[in-house]
């Protein structure tokens, strides 16, 4: 079992600071950062949702959600792993349109929605057999011990959405 404890600070990581602080679009942060920008998808459709995620869906833990995972990819090279979930209620009201998405970014939908709230960043270490770090370093020629991830809650019509972005070791490379 994984910790379910995310904090609203992160220690250290001087280099990953700027990216895991900023409150704006992850997706048009690399996209100012690179030439070729592109989203791929690893999965889109039902899956059970980890303990902490039900929580903060609101939803019975193990339950089937909607789930997306998608790597972020600049100039060839995957820098973010996110992945997004959902109550299935919700896929069919508010959070409709994220069904849809396929390998455009979901960023495009919740920073240019007037009616998408954010709810305030939180930060992890992931470690070890963490799924989110396994499917992350699935990309990568070496598995990582470890890498930070943040996440955030977003609400349209009172309904969550949950995003969480893993970090790669090819942000810092990308061009301020």
């Amino acid at each position: 079992m994984h910790d379910i404890y995310w904090k609203s600070l992160t220690p250290g990581c001087a280099e990953l600071a700027p990216w895991l602080h900023d409150a704006g679009s992850l997706t048009r942060r690399i996209q100012t950062r690179c030439k070729h920008f592109a989203v791929q998808t690893v999965h889109s459709g039902l899956a059970k949702v980890a303990y902490d995620e039900a929580s903060l869906l609101n939803i019975p833990c193990h339950r089937l959600a909607f789930s997306r995972e998608v790597f972020l990819i600049a100039d060839g090279q995957p820098v973010v792993f996110a992945h997004s979930t959902c109550a299935l209620a919700h896929l069919r009201g508010a959070w409709g349109a994220v069904r849809g998405l396929g390998n455009r970014p979901l960023g495009e939908l919740l920073f240019t929605h007037p009616l998408v709230l954010r709810h305030p960043l939180h930060y992890k270490l992931l470690h070890g057999s963490h799924p989110l770090l396994r499917k992350a370093g699935a990309q990568l020629k070496a598995s990582p011990k470890s890498l930070w991830a943040r996440r955030s809650l977003f609400y349209l019509q009172g309904a969550p959405l949950l995003v969480t972005e893993v970090f790669l070791p090819e942000i810092i490379s990308l061009k301020k």
